[in-house]
């Protein structure tokens, strides 16, 4: 009877560790999807920033 309660708990710990293991890769994929997203941002947030300066600056100052 006590070989049947640690095989129980030995397929049950396995069990919880196969999921962590593949939940962590998981999380580790969507770390990867979400800094890849970020970057892009950052491109676009930088370009539109640039034009807003180039914009500003092309326009001089004001006369009254």
């Amino acid at each position: 009877m006590v070989a049947v309660a640690w095989a129980a708990i030995g397929l049950l710990g396995a069990t919880l560790f196969g999921n962590l293991y593949w939940l962590g890769g998981r999380i580790d994929a969507l770390g990867a999807r979400m800094d890849a997203k970020f970057d892009r941002l950052d491109a676009r947030l930088d370009m539109m920033n640039a034009r807003l300066d180039e914009h500003i600056h092309g326009r001089g100052p004001r006369r009254a």
